[in-house]
């Protein structure tokens, strides 16, 4: 099969020839049909994940079709149309059993722990607790975009988050993940304020729901905007970029007894930020992270998006094939792409 291979972290992709991957008992082989570009797959090039091995495939945010199938498979069979979480349990830990697959202690990333999907076939084990079918009425492409920044969102603002109806919600970094949650939050009813320094993501933000948009680089004093905006703090705040100061900040915006998600990775030389818990005790907020979303919580979402209340496709800035994909793989931490690239040409 042909993939997108890297021999040394932060040096250039190649795509090549590599052998194609076999079924587990338990797992089954999907052509890949499309899949996106994550700043996630970006960390994995850098260095950042201690789970990525020399050398690699990367790719987490699939979709595609069962080519084949192991011998233990019991629910999905050859031409099924499926996507997969980002984050794949074992199905036997504590975790899944008590259904939190998506932070099983023997959890399995395509891209991460195994070679992923920037390649036309990848493996899945565990494929009966992990698998998703794909509604008819949704395509790959759209499919792919969900896999990792909108299910991630998703679970962000609906479970983590609860978000209701009339609350202000501020999100910070309007790329890929936090244009999913100034969807989703607006979808929710919210009033959804999107912060960036790029005036065009912002207009995207606007675009899919924000009720107010903030350049952060224009506003300096962006946590007094933030608090006159929403009359005394947001009731939840997002960090969908991951950094020492948007993490701070989504703190410093909200207000008493109010909720931060942490969504975005805190990685490298900013993986400890500095929380003021001063305020986490005086104002009783809460800190939350969030990571992916099990395959059997899918359901609602797929509901709404097959009944029009989210429009995950809106957010599709471009689809390019394999070759090009490599290119833009060693770009994401310079976030010259507004909205979600997905490569369909393999």
């Amino acid at each position: 099969m042909r993939a997108a291979v890297f021999e040394a972290f932060q040096q250039p992709l190649s795509v090549a020839n590599v052998p194609d991957p076999e079924p587990t008992r338990d797992g089954v082989v999907v052509r890949v049909a499309a899949t996106g570009i994550c700043r996630s797959d970006w960390h994995g090039w850098m260095g950042h994940d201690s789970d990525v091995h020399l050398p690699h495939v990367p790719g987490h945010e699939l979709a595609g079709i069962v080519e084949s199938v192991g011998a233990e498979v019991r629910r999905y069979k050859q031409g099924d149309r499926v996507t997969v979480p980002f984050a794949v349990g074992c199905g036997h830990c504590a975790q899944c059993i008590s259904g939190n697959q998506h932070i099983c202690d023997n959890y399995f990333q395509p891209g991460f722990t195994a070679w992923g999907s920037f390649a036309e076939y990848v493996s899945i084990p565990h494929a009966d607790v992990n698998l998703v079918p794909l509604p008819e009425g949704l395509g790959f492409v759209e499919a792919a975009s969900l896999g990792c920044r909108f299910i991630t969102s998703f679970r962000a603002v609906v479970v983590q988050g609860r978000t209701a109806p009339g609350e202000w919600v501020v999100i910070y970094g309007c790329g890929g993940v936090g244009l999913s949650a100034v969807m989703i939050a607006a979808a929710m009813g919210a009033q959804v304020i999107g912060v960036d320094v790029k005036d065009e993501a912002l207009d995207l933000a606007r675009a899919l729901g924000a009720t107010h948009v903030v350049n952060s680089r224009r506003q300096p004093q962006i946590i007094e905007a933030i608090q006159d905006l929403t009359g005394g703090g947001a009731h939840v705040a997002i960090d969908a970029l991951g950094s020492a100061e948007t993490c701070r900040n989504a703190v410093l915006s909200l207000r008493k007894r109010g909720r931060q998600v942490q969504v975005g990775l805190m990685v490298a030389d900013y993986k400890d930020a500095l929380i003021p818990m001063n305020l986490v005790i005086a104002k009783e907020l809460e800190i939350l992270g969030s990571h992916g979303m099990q395959a059997h919580a899918y359901q609602p979402m797929l509901d709404m998006i097959l009944s029009g209340k989210l429009e995950p496709r809106r957010m599709i800035g471009q689809t390019i094939s394999l070759e090009e994909g490599a290119r833009v793989l060693t770009t994401m931490g310079e976030f010259t792409v507004t909205g979600v690239t997905v490569i369909d040409t393999f």
